[in-house]
């Protein structure tokens, strides 16, 4: 077994050079279903307030608990599993994923549905790392940028393509019969994996590669700040998104919104495949500009008829590569266990969300939802000035 294994690397090893395009648009669709997960209960907070008797805030915390159960997990759980075979691995958190999403939807129990998330948000935290990290271990060093910038398309395609689907899945048969199908859906993916993915072993975990010495390079902690700031400004307003529809009457509604927004997000990710590898910093400050962008025109200009899908449209050019830049930056800084040094920014990643969900959620109880926006703005501004200033961290090179 362990010889053919070895086997299985050394053919990817050869043929990396032509970009293994079908294991990594595979791989695409593991993030694919893997931020609907996530992400299901922002389109379709109305259906589940109503149905499961719960306040705003309550199913916003959906999402945050999820998160949180990311943040905390990542890492310890990533350092248990780095010997682990990264195939086999990938299979039993597709099955945690599905299996707690079809449940989810069978389920009335809010406090059963909490713990429910909170073992997909688990599953969440070893899979984001994990993956990026195993697909760039099936191509040459130069293509790092690529692997990940195509792994990670499937959570723009996700939120562009796949939460417009599933709102309307949604709103059309019910909430329920949308977590049942995605969990439908992702078994499929599961079955698909087992036969597709290469079976790659895992590596030992050492003092020099563990979370506590990526944690002491000074340019791994830029970049978990730049997510810290482009996470939470982006979801803070995201995780509310129906909110801000309403407030601005947006013509065609959530859908229309998520429309917009994904076509753009679906153009930046098409970008970031091109260009990450070589013009990371350029992307990550014009990433923040964008966001800039969209929310002043959302703030002063989104009652305007068509204004309002343009702000949409221009803040999914911004959210599109978001994941890519953070994962391809971070991996930059590390030269071993890529796992690890990725699983530190996931859980930065997903703590940024619940702290994004949680704030966003005081905000609009005090607030209208309009203040989602200056608080996107507020958190953008310093990402654009540490971005500008970290050309050695952004343009560093293995």
């Amino acid at each position: 077994m362990e010889k053919q294994i070895v086997s299985t690397q050394n053919i990817y090893h050869k043929t990396a050079s032509l970009f293994p395009w079908m294991i990594m648009i595979l791989m695409s669709s593991v993030t694919f279903v893997g931020i609907l997960s996530e992400l299901m209960p922002s389109g379709v907070l109305p259906l589940m307030m109503a149905d499961l008797n719960i306040n705003e805030i309550q199913t916003g915390n959906l999402v945050g608990y999820y998160a949180i159960a990311s943040a905390i997990f990542a890492i310890p759980l990533i350092s248990m599993t780095m010997q682990f075979n990264r195939k086999h691995l990938l299979l039993l958190l597709l099955s945690g994923f599905s299996v707690s999403n079809i449940i989810v939807g069978l389920v009335h129990d809010y406090n059963v549905i909490v713990f429910l998330r909170i073992i997909g948000g688990i599953c969440a935290g070893v899979m984001w790392p994990m993956i990026a990290a195993y697909g760039m271990r099936l191509v040459d060093e130069k293509h790092h940028g690529k692997a990940i910038a195509v792994i990670m398309a499937g959570t723009t395609l996700g939120i562009s393509i796949g939460m417009p689907i599933m709102t309307t899945i949604g709103n059309e048969y019910g909430w329920r019969a949308e977590f049942v199908g995605l969990g439908v859906v992702i078994l499929a993916i599961a079955v698909i994996s087992l036969f597709a993915l290469p079976s790659i072993p895992g590596e030992k975990l050492t003092k020099s590669s563990s979370p506590f010495a990526v944690l002491r390079n000074p340019a791994v902690l830029v970049i978990l700040l730049l997510t810290l700031l482009g996470v939470t400004a982006h979801y803070g307003a995201y995780v509310y998104i129906t909110s801000l529809v309403d407030e601005i009457d947006l013509a065609g509604g959530i859908e229309s919104a998520l429309l917009f927004f994904g076509i753009g997000s679906m153009i930046s990710v098409l970008l970031a495949i091109k260009l990450t590898d070589k013009y990371l910093r350029l992307l990550t400050i014009t990433m923040f500009a964008l966001l800039i962008i969209s929310m002043i025109t959302l703030l002063m200009f989104g009652r305007t008829i068509g204004v309002g899908h343009v702000a949409f449209f221009l803040w999914g050019l911004s959210f599109g590569p978001l994941v890519t830049l953070m994962q391809a930056a971070v991996s930059r800084q590390v030269e071993n266990a890529k796992d690890v040094a990725t699983s530190v920014q996931s859980s930065v990643f997903n703590l940024s969300i619940m702290i994004a969900s949680s704030a966003a959620g005081l905000l609009l109880g005090v607030y209208s939802p309009m203040s989602l926006v200056y608080f996107a703005v507020v958190l953008s501004i310093p990402g654009i000035i540490i971005s500008f200033f970290a050309k050695k961290t952004l343009s560093r090179s293995l």
